[in-house]
């Protein structure tokens, strides 16, 4: 009997990358998804979030240089939880 970690079956097996003008139409085409948030990862990257109707989520990080790539993908993404006010850390 074994007692080491089971992984979690994984949405993608590898990185994605391309332009980032094709992956933007990858995401917006083929999955139906759009831009809902994003925000800089050091000077050189801007992480976004992609959702789809259907509750499906991507995260992407976008280049300086011009490529896209999807790091993370899911469902069941529940957007606008927050009412706009400061959230205070329950610690």
């Amino acid at each position: 009997m074994s007692l080491s970690p089971v992984q979690a079956a994984s949405p993608i097996s590898e990185v994605i990358c391309d332009t980032s003008p094709a992956m933007q139409k990858r995401l917006t085409s083929r999955l139906g998804s759009r831009r809902e948030a994003m925000g800089l990862h050091g000077p050189e990257q801007v992480m976004e979030l992609w959702t789809a109707p259907s509750g499906d989520w991507t995260m992407v990080v976008t280049y300086a240089t011009g490529t896209s790539c999807i790091v993370a993908m899911g469902e069941d993404w529940q957007g606008g939880l927050s009412d706009g006010s400061p959230q205070k850390d329950p610690a």
